[in-house]
């Protein structure tokens, strides 16, 4: 009997031992948000986007503005390990959530230790800079929908701006970035491919030879519908007016207005003076560069950062196997008005 009041008294205080699943993390609350914000005060915005959609470019422009800063790839909520991995445990849970921790106030900590540990990493680069307004780019390309819920979770008070890209050019860009670095996932096929590339590059741009295999085309235009179809939801229905989205066409074509609307949506005038400075920015292209360091003869086959790359490149196999899996969501974007092209 006292052996078991002895057991009874340790799992009241310290949890169950045996426990090897936590229970779900939960929401920061309101008053959370507001007790935070005293410590961590700066407003904050993070820039989602599939691979190969243009994110990099608008983190460049968007902190171009003096009140508004922006790094990236911290992959808070898109890339495993993610923030929450810090707490997701049951040895976390146990620790956060036991009512000997009397600065818990019976209540599990955990959503306060993510939001600390992000914004202490996001602000402490923006005091640097002397800007009041913070955000973070990480593609999404993998988790989708979820990297929206888990971001609201942590951040019910951010703001979320989401770029896209045509699908077909985000085909062509991630493949020809793993031709470049000779990814560790290029199948037999693909190296054969590369090979016939440098010998011959002509002969893949007059509709008759592809630099796709079937199962890439497929894997990748899934991936791209999914990103948009979650992420354009789950941004709509969690951040509502706080969430934005812009395309990566748009911003090529017309840069400053983009970029007006987009610092408006984050809270700051922009200047008439910043649209010289968007131009210069503009002019560079840091990931062509380090594209042509790396692979050159490959990397110049492909102009980099244009919009319509895939009419010069896709086959007519190309075309059907795209449309079949993303046809739609192309004439959803607006990027063509049906599936007759």
């Amino acid at each position: 009997m006292l052996s078991r009041l002895k057991s009874a008294a340790r799992i009241l205080l310290k949890g169950d031992p045996k426990k090897k699943k936590r229970n779900p993390i939960p929401h920061i609350t309101a008053d959370e948000v507001t007790e935070v914000k005293q410590f961590f005060p700066r407003d904050k915005f993070f820039i989602f986007g599939h691979a190969r959609s243009g994110t990099t470019l608008l983190m460049r422009l968007v902190r171009l503005h003096p009140e508004v800063h922006c790094n990236y790839q911290a992959h808070f909520f898109t890339r495993q390990p993610l923030l929450k991995s810090l707490v997701d445990t049951p040895e976390a849970e146990e620790w956060l959530t036991r009512k000997s921790n009397r600065w818990n106030q019976g209540r599990d900590l955990s959503p306060l230790v993510l939001r600390a540990a992000a914004d202490i990493i996001l602000e402490r680069d923006a005091a640097r800079e002397g800007k009041r307004i913070v955000g973070d780019k990480s593609p999404s390309s993998t988790i989708h929908g979820q990297a929206v819920r888990d971001l609201h979770s942590v951040y019910p008070d951010a703001k979320l701006v989401y770029i896209i890209r045509d699908g077909r050019d985000v085909l062509i860009s991630e493949r020809f970035r793993n031709f470049v670095e000779e990814s560790k996932f290029l199948t037999a096929e693909d190296k054969r491919i590369v090979t016939d590339l440098r010998a011959d590059p002509a002969s893949f741009t007059d509709g008759h030879r592809s630099i796709f295999t079937e199962t890439v085309i497929r894997r990748v235009a899934k991936g791209w519908v999914t990103d948009l179809q979650e992420t354009e939801d789950e941004g709509r229905r969690l951040f509502g007016e706080n969430y934005f989205r812009i395309r990566y066409e748009d911003l090529l074509a017309h840069s400053f207005d983009e970029m007006e609307r987009l610092w408006a949506f984050l809270g700051v005038k922009a200047e008439k003076s910043l649209e010289k400075t968007i131009v210069q920015e503009m002019s560079s292209n840091p990931d062509e560069e380090w594209q042509a360091k790396r692979n050159e003869d490959i990397a110049s086959f492909l102009p980099k950062g244009h919009a319509g790359n895939w009419q010069r490149l896709f086959t007519a196999r190309d075309k059907v196997l795209f449309k079949e899996v993303a046809g739609e969501m192309l004439v959803k974007w607006g990027y063509e008005k049906d599936l007759n092209w």
